[in-house]
């Protein structure tokens, strides 16, 4: 098999443009129907939790209570191999946490990459980092909706009959009635898709008026300074509707599940028998500084994806200065890194 895989789209959408994504890009469902599965469900269900069904469930859920992350409650306790265990990993470890395939493609800094410059106003650069990093992702999803020659795809209800990242997370979608549902991951993702694309095309939520960009405020060359209090919000200078930031915080969860059912279901097949694991590991660490840097992400919403963010921490990857190397476990990471040969 010969495919070629874009690391970083030169065709980005940008303000001002008008062109639109061309239509049938993107991967149908063969059983999804819209009007019956309304939205991403921002709940996770884990392995010794109780099922959730679509039966006998309130229509409104309660949010779920905020909770340190994995690594942060496990930092200070206990040795290296001792945190590794907490972690409920399978034996053998998976492929992608043996060192010598967490590599990447590219060598540097990748806190360049999402560093904001000081001219661009906020919300213009979150915009413009979810639109990359959605078509990032989106290269490596249609690895695995290609049919092989059996006619199906390598991820497919029976390969992945739920949307899952290991055996301890699984994730649910929200029906019309906000019940939360279990899907096959290949539905699952198609949903995503088309609810991400629904709301990167959508002028009202990412405006693309050229006339409404608008630059960073800088106290040192202007008297002006923004008031702060409920009427600012994230990228409200520059047009982006007051839910703005709440829906790119949606958008960035709904891509890191997608990057952790990759890793758990098929980092070794197709990825890695394609010779691709390296641009996969190098799009979601720059995915995961991103998300992290810009508070796209919570620390406990990293859990799935835990030990990989321990290891690049350790290794390197994840420079001292970024939360990312902040929310990591480097004790688990060094004991990671002692598997090397």
């Amino acid at each position: 098999m010969d495919r070629k895989l874009t690391m970083y789209p030169s065709n980005a959408r940008l303000r001002g443009a008008t062109s639109k994504p061309a239509a049938g890009k993107g991967p149908t469902s063969p059983s999804a129907d819209e009007g019956q599965l309304a939205s991403p469900s921002l709940s996770q269900a884990s392995q010794s939790s109780t099922s959730l069904g679509s039966s006998g469930l309130s229509s409104k859920l309660p949010p779920l209570p905020s909770s340190p992350s994995l690594a942060q409650s496990i930092g200070i306790v206990g040795t290296g191999e001792d945190a590794l265990l907490s972690y409920h990993l399978p034996q053998p470890l998976p492929l992608w946490l043996n060192p010598a395939y967490a590599k990447h493609i590219v060598k540097g800094n990748f806190m360049t990459l999402s560093a904001r410059p000081k001219t661009v106003e906020q919300g213009e650069w979150i915009a413009h980092q979810v639109v990359e990093h959605y078509r990032n992702l989106w290269n490596f999803v249609r690895v695995i909706y290609e049919k092989e020659d059996d006619g199906k795809t390598i991820c497919n209800p029976t390969s992945c009959p739920r949307m899952s990242a290991g055996a301890n997370h699984s994730y649910t979608w929200l029906n019309n009635r906000f019940e939360p549902i279990e899907l096959p991951a290949f539905e699952y993702i198609t949903l995503m898709q088309r609810w991400i694309s629904g709301k990167i095309d959508d002028p009202k939520m990412f405006p693309t008026d050229a006339a409404g960009v608008s630059y960073a405020h800088n106290p040192q060359i202007t008297t002006s300074p923004l008031l702060p209090g409920s009427d600012e919000w994230i990228g409200k200078r520059s047009g982006f509707p007051k839910d703005f930031f709440s829906i790119c915080q949606t958008i960035f969860l709904q891509m890191f599940r997608v990057y952790a059912h990759l890793y758990w279901a098929h980092f070794t097949e197709p990825f890695y028998h394609l010779n691709l694991e390296k641009q996969l590991n190098s799009c979601f660490s720059h995915f995961v500084l991103t998300a992290t840097a810009l508070d796209l992400l919570k620390p406990q919403e990293l859990e799935p994806m835990q030990p990989l963010i321990d290891l690049w921490a350790a290794n390197g990857t994840f420079p001292p200065e970024s939360k990312a190397y902040e929310y990591a476990n480097l004790k688990v990471g060094n004991r990671l890194l002692q598997s090397l040969p």
